[in-house]
């Protein structure tokens, strides 16, 4: 699989100029050779919008949903983003996967940090499905979720081989260590790969962290952006190269074995 990972500027602007940059994003992917291409967390209005994401939200018939869905179709790649989602009376905090020629999947992050959140969203309650890209199995979860061993655990159970993670992270000494540290181990103690995206700079509320990543099955980070600019990641993945890791760290397997005994 051919990733690309986009950590964009917090203070890009209003939804129109955030959708006219993650078109040129998509098409340039696609152009170099990517499967599919990952942006940070309510990438689609901006993370600290606060009361402009509710009053924007779409739901999945909406006009940004389609976007994005004919982005995919036309240059024949996936895109997975965050955005805002009205979903009857409620406002979900989810990540959007729109694959060629196939209907949207939409996972509503499960664990909203801190008051900000809480506000605005109504926390999802279901694992994200097990889809297919490239011929990879894959699942996806939002920013906080990824910080608690359980969610990631469940996807790596039900057969994910790669987690992609938008993601709106603060700046702050902890989440410098949650960017190089838990996200790399979340990697490791599941063998699989983690896309980890983030914004960067500032907007009107909260100044991010940036440091993307894209994480291997042995812990290593294979590419990853800096705290202070935009930046464009790419990786090949493929979990051939990491048999030895596999076999030498088979928590799963060992874990599987447990419940049968």
């Amino acid at each position: 699989m051919q990733v690309r990972a986009c950590q964009i500027g917090g203070e890009i602007g209003d939804a129109a100029a955030r959708m006219a940059a993650i078109r040129w994003l998509v098409i340039d992917a696609a152009s170099d050779g990517a499967d599919v291409v990952v942006f940070p967390e309510l990438a689609l209005s901006g993370y600290g919008a606060d009361e402009a994401i509710r009053t924007g939200a779409e739901d999945v018939r909406g006009a940004a949903v389609r976007e994005i869905q004919r982005l995919a179709d036309e240059n024949l790649i996936s895109v997975v983003l965050g955005m805002a989602i009205a979903d009857e009376n409620r406002l979900l905090n989810a990540a959007l996967v729109a694959m060629p020629g196939r209907a949207p999947i939409v996972y509503a992050k499960q664990h909203l940090y801190e008051a900000y959140e809480k506000a605005l969203f109504a926390p999802g309650s279901a694992a994200s499905p097990i889809f297919e890209i490239a011929g990879m199995k894959a699942g996806v979860l939002v920013c906080f979720d990824v910080e608690f061993p359980e969610r990631v655990r469940e996807l790596a159970h039900a057969g994910a081989e790669v987690v992609f993670v938008p993601t709106a992270l603060p700046k702050s000494p902890t989440a410098r260590f949650i960017a190089e540290t838990v996200v790399p181990v979340r990697a490791f103690e599941n063998q699989i790969f983690i896309v980890y995206v983030d914004h960067v700079g500032s907007d009107e509320r909260f100044t991010y962290q940036g440091l993307s990543c894209i994480a291997a099955p042995d812990g290593s980070r294979l590419t990853y952006a800096p705290d202070d600019a935009p930046d464009m990641l790419s990786a090949t993945l493929d979990l051939a190269d990491y048999e030895e890791s596999r076999r030498a760290n088979p928590y799963l397997g060992e874990l599987a074995l447990h419940r049968r005994g």
